[in-house]
This record gives C-alpha cells, sequence and structure tokens, in this order.
C-alpha cells in the first residue's frame, strides 16, 4: 500500500538550498512523462526489445552497466598515508642527520621505530580493507531481458538503453527503467529514496515536474521487486542511472583530514621549533665554553633528539589499533584509521530513520473497531503479543469485532510468514505481513482460514485503486468480500459501518467521525489501513459496494532495540542527534518526539520547505533542526555541511545510495553492514556490522577512550622528553657536563618511554567518558592547561636525576663515566615511575586502578629488566657507556626516582578538585 494515511500529499525532494538539482540525461528525463509507445519511439526500441546487432553497437557507446563508486586506495597509497604526518617526517628528518653525522646506530634505531608504525598502520588498514570487500557483493547480478522478441538472461553489466527487461519478486532492478507492462508490481526503493514503504508501479506517465520517490512509472537500478510482474524499457545504465548520478556526487567531494590528523599535524609544528630552541640554545652555550664544533653539533643533534618523543608515531597507531580491535568486538568495522578517535569528537550525529533508528519490520500496533481502541503488544515479525483495551484484556472469545477485522486482514493478504533458523521471516509486502503477525498472536492461523473460506477470486491491488479485496465463500456458500486500503478509498465503497453505536448507516455523520479517527492515528505516526467486509451477488463484478466499514489498523516501524537509551547517552554526553528521512513528515515528527530527537523548542522540516532556505538561512536554523521529512541526497549534504561550518563534527548513519554524498562529507561516515547498499558500505569509514544504532554508541564511547588515551601517553612522553631537554640545558647553564650520552637520550626514548607509553593505549575507560561534553573540535593536544602540567612534572623528573649526576660526581670524582650512570638510571626510573601519574586523574591506588590495566604492570617490569641489562650486559653496557651502580647508590638512584610518582599521587590524592580530563588530562 502507498496510500498517505494523513490524507496529506507527498512532498517533492527538492534541490538543497543554494544548490542547483543534478542534471538528467535526455531520454531518462523525458521518460516518465511521456506515454509507453512515446518513450519506446525516443529509444527507438519496441516491446519485442533490441536487435543483438543493435545491442552490440549501443552497449560500445554507453560503455557497461557498472558503477565506478568510492574506488578503493591502491596498497601503495595505504602505505604512502602512513608517512604523512609530520611528525613522522621530523624523525625522518632526525635519521637523516644522525646518518650525515656518521652515526649509524642513532639512524637506524629511528628507522626502526619509522618502520614498525608504517608497517603497523599499514596491516591494519589493509585487514580492514579486506573484511570491508567480505561484506560487499561479489556476485555478477543477471538481467531477464527481451531481445529480438526471445526471452534470455544476460549479464546485468550487458544492458543497454532500449533494452526490454522482466521483473519478479526478489529481483533486484538491473537499469534504471520505464515500465511499460504491471501486473499489481510493487517495489522496495528505500536505499534510493528514504521511503520505508513499498511503493506501487503503473505504466500511466506522470508529470514532468513529479519528484523522484513519486514516480510510479519508472524503475530504478539497486532497488528490489517486493511483489507482482511486470517489464519496462531501460532508459539509463551505468553512471548515468539516479545511482550512477549520486556516485558522481559522491566522487566530487573532496576526502577531508580527521581531527586527530590535524591535531598531530599541529603538534608535529611545535616539536619542529622546539627541537630547532633546544638544539641551537644548548650548541650557543657549548659555544660560549669553547666545546669544540664536532660536539657541539652532537649535543645539539642529542637534544633535538631528546625534544621529539620517537614512539609517538608508533604508539598513536597501535592505540587505534587497539581501538579498532575493541569496536571490532562490539560489531563496529572501521576502514581507516584515524577515524577511531574522529567517533570519539562527534558533536552532532545525523541518521537515516528506516532500519537505523526503527527495526525496519512493520507492526500492528492498534486496531480501532466499533468504536474500541485495542492495542496490541509485541514488535516486528515474531508472533507473540497480547490485545488490550481500556487497561483490560481483549479476547476473540469477547469480541466477534476484532476476529472479524483480523480475519479480513489475513485474507486480503498476499505475504507469507515464516520460521527459519535465523528466527521469523516474511515474504512480501511488509504491511501484508503486519497483519498476518496480529493475526498470529491472536491464534489465528491464515491457512485455516483460507481453508474455512476458500478464494475464488481477487481484486489486485492497483496504484489507481488504492485498496486489495479477495473473494471467499462461506461455510453457507455466500461469497463474502473482505477488502484492505486507503481509509478514504474504503469508505467510498461502503453502505454501513461498525460503530460503537452498532452497525450503523454510513451518513455523513459517521464518515466524518471515521475520518477523524483516521487523522488522529496518522498524527501519531502510524500508517493507517482500513478494512472492510460484506457479502456480494457473485464475482462477476469485482469492484465490491455496498461494504460494511469494519475498522481501522495502525501500524508503525518500531524503534529498535536500544535506540532510546543510545540516544539519552547521546544527550548525556553533549552529542546531538538529528534525524534524516524519506519518509513523510507526520511519520518523522511522531517517531523523532517517540525517540527523544525533538523536543518543544527544535523544527521537523520537510525538503520542500527546506529547499526554500537559502544557504544563509540554512546556517541561521541549523541549531534548531530536529528532523527532516522527504529529503533528498542533496539535502543531506548541505545539512552535513552547514554543520560543519558552524564548527560541528559530524557522524552520518545511513545504509542507502541517497545517503553516500552525506556519508562522504562527514567527519566520519557509517554504513550499515548487513542491508547497507554496496556504495554506502564503500563510501563510509565505519560499517556497523550488526546494523545496531546502539553499536554507534559503543563506537562513540571507544573513540572518547581512545583519545584520553592519546592525550594520557602524549602527557606520559612529552613531559618525559621535556625532562631530558631540561636536565641537558640545566647542566648546561649551570656549567656541569653533559649528564646523559646522546645513545643513551635515544635508548630512554625508544625503549624506556615506549614500552610505558603503549601501555596506556590499553588504559581502561573513565567512568565519566560518557558524561562529559564533547570536546572543543578546534583545541589542539598541546592546550595551555596541558603544557603546564607536563611542565611540573618535567621539573619533578630533572631535578632527581640532576641531583644523582652531582651525587655521582661528588661521591665518585673524576668518574665521568659512572656518574653519567647514575643519572641515566634516575632518569629513566623517575619516567618509568611517573607512568602512574599518567594512568588516571585519580591516584592509581585507589581501589582496582592499580591492577585494570595488566599491561601497565608488564611495562614496569618489563622496564625495570632493560635498564638492568644496560648497566649489566657487558656489550650492552659498552655501547650505552655506563657501569654497574654500587648496593648504596641503587638506593640513592631508587629514592630519587620515586620523587616524581610519590609527589604525584599525593597531589592527586589530597587535591580536591582533580585537573579534568579537558585541560590536562590527568
Amino acid at each position: 500500500m502507498t496510500a498517505d494515511p494523513s490524507g496529506e500529499a507527498d512532498v517533492a525532494p527538492a534541490p538543497a538550498p543554494g544548490r542547483p538539482a543534478p542534471a538528467r540525461a535526455g531520454a531518462h528525463e523525458g521518460a516518465h512523462d511521456r506515454s509507453v509507445d512515446e518513450t519506446l519511439r525516443a529509444l527507438e526500441t519496441d516491446r519485442s526489445g533490441l536487435s543483438d546487432a543493435v545491442a552490440r553497437r549501443r552497449l560500445r557507446a554507453t560503455g557497461p552497466n557498472t558503477l565506478r563508486v568510492a574506488k578503493p586506495r591502491a596498497a601503495w597509497r595505504i602505505l604512502l598515508d602512513q608517512l604523512r604526518s609530520v611528525v613522522v617526517l621530523l624523525l625522518i628528518a632526525a635519521a637523516a642527520i644522525s646518518f650525515l653525522i656518521a652515526d649509524p646506530v642513532e639512524a637506524a634505531a629511528i628507522a626502526a621505530v619509522l618502520a614498525i608504525n608504517t608497517l603497523l598502520g599499514f596491516s591494519i588498514e589493509i585487514r580492514a580493507r579486506r573484511a570491508m570487500e567480505a561484506l560487499l557483493h561479489l556476485d555478477v547480478p543477471r538481467a531477464t531481458v527481451i531481445r529480438a522478441g526471445r526471452v534470455r538472461e544476460i549479464d546485468a553489466r550487458e544492458l543497454v538503453p532500449g533494452d526490454v527487461i522482466r521483473v519478479e519478486p526478489g529481483q533486484a532492478v538491473p537499469a534504471d527503467a520505464r515500465v511499460i507492462e504491471a501486473a499489481d508490481l510493487r517495489v522496495d526503493e528505500a536505499p534510493l529514496t528514504g521511503e520505508s514503504l513499498p511503493v506501487d508501479k503503473g505504466t500511466e506517465p506522470v508529470a514532468d515536474s513529479t519528484p523522484l520517490p513519486d514516480r510510479r512509472n519508472m524503475l530504478y537500478k539497486g532497488t528490489t521487486i517486493l511483489a507482482g510482474t511486470g517489464s519496462a524499457v531501460v532508459v539509463a545504465t551505468g553512471m548515468a542511472t539516479e545511482v550512477g548520478l549520486i556516485g558522481g556526487m559522491v566522487g566530487r567531494i573532496p576526502d577531508e583530514r580527521t581531527p586527530l590528523e590535524r591535531r598531530l599535524d599541529v603538534l608535529g609544528r611545535r616539536l619542529i621549533w622546539l627541537a630547532l630552541a633546544a638544539g641551537a640554545l644548548v650548541t650557543a652555550l657549548g659555544a660560549l665554553r669553547g666545546m669544540p664544533l664536532s660536539d657541539m653539533v652532537r649535543t645539539g643533534i642529542a637534544l633535538a633528539i631528546a625534544a621529539v618523543p620517537e614512539g609517538l608515531p608508533a604508539v598513536s597507531t597501535i592505540a587505534l589499533a587497539v581501538g579498532v580491535h575493541r569496536m571490532a568486538r562490539r560489531h563496529a568495522l572501521v576502514r581507516r584509521l584515524p577515524s577511531v578517535e574522529t567517533l570519539g569528537s562527534v558533536t552532532v550525529i545525523c541518521t537515516d530513520k528506516t532500519g537505523t533508528l526503527t527495526a525496519g519490520e512493520m507492526t500492528v500496533t492498534v486496531i480501532l473497531v466499533a468504536g474500541r481502541e485495542i492495542a496490541i503488544s509485541g514488535t516486528g515479525y515474531v508472533p507473540e503479543g497480547t490485545f488490550t483495551a481500556a487497561g483490560e484484556a481483549a479476547t476473540l472469545a469477547d469480541d466477534p469485532h476484532l476476529e472479524l477485522a483480523l480475519r479480513i486482514g489475513m485474507l486480503a493478504n498476499r505475504a507469507g510468514l515464516e520460521h527459519g533458523p535465523d528466527g521469523w521471516t516474511i515474504n512480501g509486502d511488509p504491511t501484508e505481513a503486519a497483519l498476518l503477525v496480529a493475526g498470529r498472536k491472536a491464534c489465528l492461523r491464515e491457512d485455516s482460514l483460507r481453508a474455512e473460506w476458500p478464494q475464488v477470486a481477487e481484486l489486485p491491488f492497483s496504484s489507481e485503486r488504492m485498496l486489495m479485496a479477495t473473494f471467499n465463500r462461506a461455510l453457507d456458500g455466500a461469497i463474502v468480500a473482505h477488502a484492505k486500503g486507503a481509509p478514504s478509498r474504503i469508505l467510498d465503497r461502503c453502505a454501513r459501518a461498525l460503530t460503537s453505536r452498532g452497525e450503523v448507516p454510513l451518513d455523513d455523520r459517521t464518515r466524518e467521525e471515521l475520518e477523524e479517527s483516521n487523522r488522529a492515528l496518522a498524527a501519531r505516526g502510524l500508517r493507517v489501513l482500513a478494512l472492510a467486509s460484506g457479502p456480494v451477488p457473485g464475482t462477476d463484478d469485482l469492484e465490491p459496494r455496498e461494504l460494511t466499514f469494519v475498522g481501522l489498523v495502525g501500524m508503525l516501524d518500531p524503534p529498535a532495540t536500544g535506540v532510546r537509551e543510545t540516544i539519552q547517552t547521546f544527550r548525556d554526553a553533549g552529542i546531538r542527534t538529528m534525524m534524516l528521512t524519506g519518509d513523510q513528515r507526520l511519520t518523522a515528527d511522531a517517531v523523532a518526539r517517540d525517540l527523544g530527537i525533538v523536543s518543544s523548542g527544535d523544527e521537523v522540516v520537510d525538503g520542500q520547505e527546506l529547499a526554500g532556505w537559502s544557504p544563509s538561512e540554512l546556517a541561521r536554523r541549523i541549531d534548531r533542526l530536529g528532523a527532516c521529512s522527504r529529503v533528498s541526497p542533496e539535502h543531506k549534504l548541505a545539512i552535513v555541511a552547514a554543520l560543519q561550518d558552524q564548527g560541528a563534527i559530524v557522524a552520518m548513519l545511513g545504509d542507502g545510495v541517497n545517503d553516500a554524498a552525506a556519508l562522504k562529507k562527514a567527519d566520519v561516515g557509517v554504513a550499515m553492514g548487513r542491508r547497507g547498499t554496496d556504495v554506502a558500505k564503500e563510501t563510509a569509514a565505519v560499517v556497523l556490522q550488526d546494523d545496531r544504532f546502539r553499536t554507534i554508541g559503543a563506537a562513540v564511547e571507544e573513540g572518547r577512550i581512545i583519545f584520553d588515551n592519546i592525550r594520557k601517553f602524549v602527557f606520559y612522553l612529552f613531559s618525559c622528553n621535556l625532562a631530558e631537554v631540561m636536565v641537558l640545558v640545566g647542566a648546561g647553564v649551570v656549567g656541569l657536563p653533559l649528564p646523559l650520552a646522546p645513545l643513551q637520550i635515544l635508548w630512554l626514548n625508544l625503549v624506556t618511554d615506549t614500552f610505558p607509553a603503549l601501555a596506556l593505549a590499553f588504559e581502561p575507560g573513565e567512568a565519566d567518558v560518557m558524561r562529559r561534553p564533547p570536546r572543543d573540535p578546534e583545541r589542539a593536544i598541546l592546550s595551555a592547561p596541558f603544557l603546564r602540567a607536563i611542565g611540573v612534572y618535567a621539573v619533578l623528573i630533572t631535578i632527581p636525576t640532576l641531583t644523582a649526576f652531582v651525587w655521582g660526581l661528588t661521591t665518585h670524582p673524576g668518574s665521568y663515566r659512572y656518574a653519567v650512570t647514575l643519572s641515566f638510571m634516575t632518569l629513566a626510573f623517575a619516567q618509568l615511575f611517573h607512568l602512574g601519574n599518567a594512568r588516571s586523574r585519580e591516584h592509581v591506588l585507589a581501589g582496582s586502578r592499580a591492577t585494570a590495566n595488566p599491561y601497565a604492570l608488564g611495562a614496569v617490569v618489563l622496564v625495570i629488566g632493560l635498564q638492568l641489562l644496560a648497566v649489566y650486559a657487558p656489550p650492552l653496557a659498552a655501547v650505552l657507556g655506563t657501569e654497574p651502580p654500587s648496593a648504596a647508590d641503587w638506593g640513592v638512584v631508587v629514592l630519587l626516582a620515586l620523587v616524581p610518582a610519590i609527589v604525584g599521587q599525593a597531589r592527586k590524592r589530597w587535591r580536591e578538585t582533580p585537573v579534568s580530563s579537558q585541560s590536562a588530562g590527568r
């Protein structure tokens, strides 16, 4: 059924504000407003189809009937993309300089880190791409075509304009085509238009200005035949189809860098200046003290290396990989690594309705019969539920009118309901299947009813008639009509009506009462059908009249499991949800308000109204926009762009071809893995493998945890690296020799810093991760409060390290190597014990927090072991220039190294208001 139960006319999806409608090809453009014969003449064909020779010539001219959408990136591009970060480029420069000054060990060490980072990122993204390919349809579609009067099956890629095709239930439409014959033909066009209900097709021409969802005489590539049969002449193939036009629009949208990539670039530029400043300062101090030029250059390089956290790219990649793994366990497939963190930055979620917010399964929720409103519980196609009226149970034994209404719905029906290994499934029209499910909830069986009331004739549904009827023989031999359809069309065929006053003549007063009931149900967002029944003289006249109006059926596509809770979670997290749907305005308004998307101050608009807005009007009203109905792909694209222009980080959820452009334009596009079209899945950065809206909630939570953890290890690495710089600069300022050798600094950066930082990537989320407002998307990682916290802890690490160095020079005069060993070991352990300060905003000894991350405990043990090898393994000690400390000096090293941890944990324990994660993350 396609009648609008509210009586409201369908609204045309018009071009988006300020954007022209896409151009259409000649024959394609005029096909819907021409008669069948005119269309055939324009395409130089007839009902017997093209000859093989003509088809071959046209195929050479038009090309194959394929789409060129979202071509996957080549493997070499994925590999090259791993090296685009400014931080990575800085490390490449450091490795090159180390090599040029004849220090191949340092150069090789840095190169090894770069190789590990690059291979990690490449392997993760290439695996995601392969997993994505497994989700896509790999079979070659077939088409039934008439060529030279003969019916045959061909590869759908060989179709050309002018071919005549046959379509049957279950088939995907292989190309855009004008219907030339139709028998009860119904099509699911939701992937293209967003329309949740089946569309009935006919052959009559429509006005040239008719919007695409209302072109009842057209079939479009990628849609699915639900019922009936027909034939059509192909008017467009490949990229000239409506799907192809949307694909072309997708291809024109440039790829945008994610918020994390932009933040890391800002961070990299700051690192460059810090490294240059540190190297220049110490080199200048050395020159003033008369140091040899070669020593000054090496010291400057050492400082530059100290200023750059060599492990940052590898740890960042691994942190994102951890997020990918966690999301995969929660059924979200990430196709592009930085998109993991982008989800955690989202401030607005734009989402389709049908099958995303709703279950995609029509459900009868209310029957209005004989003046009584009977509510039916249960959702979807599972035939389990109860009937209640005014709070009391309603049964068929007590209510024969209810039994009559359910019987009409089950007999005037072509759908099927089956139970298999995957649960309950339907065959045919979802609306008719919902009527079967309602009957089964009352313990009626369609096979038993059909045996009791054998069908002798049928009046099929048509878009002109807007109703369907079956003629069934009763036990006494009488022929009884059972009809369902649009309320206005059913009323036109009725002479009587069941009301609270009993069966009465259908006068003007009664008709107005029934029409008001229809409007009231439609205002609740329900899809409304009318039911009627009555005896007929026979089957010679299949246009029943003088029927009795039995009642109204209200049905809806119920909210999917967990949607309301997820939307509330987003609201608590400061994330706005906006619904963009192809459905009608009343339905969109009712669903949006029921789910809590729209509140009293929000607007619900339709595509026609939106098309009348200028870009400035859209920008002015975008903050109050809660839901949009009857939207086109251009509308969705304009809304996403308007939100981004105001600084929002936008996630777009969709499953259809009509969502593809917005999916690509959004900061992170999220497609449905099961029912999503190939175009949507190829375009999106994230694919929900279970098609559940609440999975995006889990993905956003993981994204926030990942960003928190990125801040934690950035905080850890930068405070450690700044401490190294301060140790070198501080020693130079007071006239001390260098307390660390360049290779020791590299050892600290690559070994003892990297493993603890890597452990922070596995840190569990804070308790309030989904109760904070979204962070400012323009705020850099190195914000002022964040830098202050880094500076404080860098000082706490620097002072003990210099103290250990001075202690070594004092207690072992003349043994510079021994003093350097003490400062080296103190700095390493101080950085290691500082890990606890980075792990949480609370002190890590609180409750189970100390053991919440076993990787952190493992990193502590590993680094202690590596540091012991650095002084007790002769080959390694010789390379690093260390020697074993005495037992007493070990005590000094440990006590001094514990200072930053003790001070930091005491500060966290006793401060009344901990520093928020939005400032320092500690």
